[in-house]
């Protein structure tokens, strides 16, 4: 049950909403989706409240991904990316065009992929499906609830990684709803942090692993708190400290974990060394 809820989501922001199992996470997100509703309160949809739309009409403008994704095994991976277009009674050479251009856009090309049914795809081909149909339409907002917990590791990073690419570009306001620390650190512009129903915190990923404002927040961080911190801070906040240091690159705005993961291992002592200096200053 939620309670006391109060959130608003700034246009073309992630908010990340983080929390343990039944914690309100995806209550939440279904509410918003018109799913749910709320035993008191309003929901506001660009400034129009949730009960005043046409929700039929409203759910072709809002992209929803599920952990399970709910491709139709019958339709091909045309048909599946398709899905929405039709029912927006798009033209089919506006929909041809749009299906290719997501394809490409999440490494599955049409050529290659478009005639395969779901049972031909791998879990992370399956997963980008999912995602493709819920961008083709070109969504004002998109609903993620744990979209990339299935997957194996190497999977999961790379399509957060692209995922989080077609948000920024696409100027996409987003909700996404996960129990990964290290996840919401890694991809959100903002992180609300639910326990018991409640609203714990909303901030920055900075907010939350270094100024958690009650025990609760603390406490659900701490297992994850050193990778977090690292992926809270970017190479580019901590430069001043590596001055003098042959580190290259060390301008980058990437995190400090994604560098670390990626240069060699020579570095590792002088940035951590700097993340500590920078951390301490700052906190």
């Amino acid at each position: 049950m939620l309670k006391k809820i109060n959130l608003e989501l700034k246009e073309g922001e992630l908010m990340v909403l983080l929390g343990a199992s039944g914690s309100g996470k995806t209550t939440m997100i279904r509410m918003i989706n018109g799913l749910e509703k709320p035993d008191s309160g309003s929901i506001m949809i660009e400034r129009k409240e949730l009960k005043d739309h046409d929700l039929f009409e409203l759910r072709k403008g809002i992209g929803y991904v599920i952990q399970k994704v709910g491709l139709f095994p019958h339709y091909s991976v045309y048909d599946n990316v398709a899905t929405v277009l039709r029912l927006k009674n798009e033209k089919e050479e506006y929909i041809r065009e749009m299906v290719h251009q997501w394809l490409e856009k999440i490494g599955m090309p049409a050529n290659i992929y478009a005639k395969k049914f779901p049972a031909q795809l791998s879990g992370g081909e399956v997963q980008r499906i999912g995602l493709a149909r819920a961008l083709a339409a070109q969504p004002r907002i998109i609903l993620l609830d744990e979209p990339f917990s299935a997957l194996d590791p190497i999977s999961r990073l790379k399509i957060r990684n692209e995922f989080r690419k077609i948000q920024q570009s696409e100027k996409l306001t987003g909700v996404m709803v996960t129990h990964d620390v290290l996840e919401a650190v890694s991809m959100a512009d903002r992180i609300c942090l639910l326990a018991n129903g409640e609203i714990q915190q909303v901030g920055t990923a900075q907010d939350i692993m270094f100024k958690p404002v009650n025990d609760q927040v603390s406490n659900f961080v701490k297992a994850d708190q050193f990778q977090a911190s690292l992926a809270a801070v970017t190479l580019k906040e901590i430069q001043e400290f590596l001055e003098g240091s042959s580190i290259p690159n060390k301008s980058e705005d990437i995190s400090v974990l994604t560098y670390l993961q990626k240069q060699d291992s020579q570095y590792h002592p002088a940035v951590l060394e700097a993340f500590y200096k920078w951390r301490d200053r700052n906190l």
